[in-house]
């Protein structure tokens, strides 16, 4: 056999033992697909979402391109969040991002193999949702914000103290869904025992459909309450415009959980830095893309708080800020 027939013959064998191999490397790569689940409305800018997509960026994601986000939002219903974690892990996805309080029960409730990032949920450990914030096991991590008697204290002190002489202040509180009443009732004992602290009187009002919005506010007033506090719900994020708005025919001064409230018109917001939280679920995701056990990864607890104090809020209802409250504020509207 010549010499060209056996380069010809070792040409062909070469050809088809790593044809398996070309086509292996010309197969395109899966894209991943994060499943996003909010209970809250389709949120403004100022929500924080973005913080999720800015977080993905800098990690090198680009949706679209190499990553597919599928966003769902329940509007508040807790039902509906339900029905769209179904749906996403139907999809399927390949992480589920749950923001909180309804989408972490909802998510964890349809799936329990699919990796879960919690956002902003409420004492995850209470919920049933992870076995520890340290050592999660199962399916799920993520950031949750602080569940303690001091935080409620520091916003009702922040109320009390921006409202001189309240002694009277309404507590708006959205009935809870079914899986958080012992969470809900926890945050109603802390609230109520802080409120005791401070030497005032707390006017509970539990709200479970918009319809009972106006009625609430007419018993707020006929209460004697002289301030709002609004516990934390999807609910009032979904109708803040309308609870604003009542607020303010009613001439109360209120504190509310997130900054799209002042944006609406409230006076004054704090919690944690909802941004951040998102921004922070966007590194969950890509550890557990790069191969990372939800259950090895521990929850966090927030780092960074915002306070908004709405100037043009204040004025409108007669009410001088002093010094001492507007110096702790984080941003301040004019």
């Amino acid at each position: 056999m010549n010499r060209t027939a056996i380069t010809l013959i070792v040409t062909l064998i070469l050809g088809i033992l790593l044809a398996p191999v070309a086509a292996e490397a010309q197969r395109p790569t899966k894209v991943p697909r994060i499943g996003v689940l909010v209970p809250g409305p389709l949120p403004p800018r100022s929500l924080g979402f973005t913080g999720f997509q800015q977080g993905l960026r800098e990690l090198g994601y680009v949706e679209g391109q190499n990553i597919i986000i599928e966003w769902r939002f329940a509007e508040g219903e807790s039902e509906r969040a339900r029905e769209l974690a179904v749906e996403l892990v139907q999809l399927p996805v390949d992480v589920l991002v749950a923001g909180g309080p309804d989408g972490p029960l909802a998510a964890t409730q349809v799936t329990n193999s699919i990796p879960i990032v919690i956002v902003f949920a409420r004492d995850p450990v209470a919920m049933g949702l992870v076995a520890s914030l340290a050592r999660p096991g199962g399916n799920v991590t993520g950031v949750t914000y602080l569940n303690d008697p001091a935080f409620y204290r520091k916003l009702l002190q922040l109320l009390v103290e921006a409202v001189p002489g309240a002694t009277r202040i309404a507590a708006l509180r959205h009935r809870p869904a079914t899986g958080l009443e012992p969470v809900a009732a926890a945050n109603l004992q802390a609230v109520e025992k802080a409120a005791q602290s401070l030497g005032v009187h707390l006017q509970v009002l539990e709200i479970g459909a918009p319809d009972e919005l106006e009625g609430a506010f007419a018993a707020v007033r006929g209460g004697g309450a002289q301030a709002l506090f609004q516990f934390h719900s999807p609910f009032f994020t979904t109708h803040r415009s309308r609870i604003v708005e009542l607020a303010a025919q009613h001439r109360l001064a209120g504190i509310y959980a997130f900054r799209s409230f002042m944006e609406a018109g409230g006076l004054m917001s704090y919690n944690a830095s909802l941004g951040d939280q998102w921004r922070r679920a966007a590194y969950y995701v890509d550890r557990i893309l790069k191969g990372a056990k939800p259950a090895d990864l521990p929850v966090e607890q927030p780092m960074t708080f915002e306070f908004v104090i709405n100037l043009k809020t204040a004025k409108a209802l007669g009410l001088t800020i002093p010094p001492s409250i507007l110096i702790q504020a984080t941003e301040v509207i004019q």
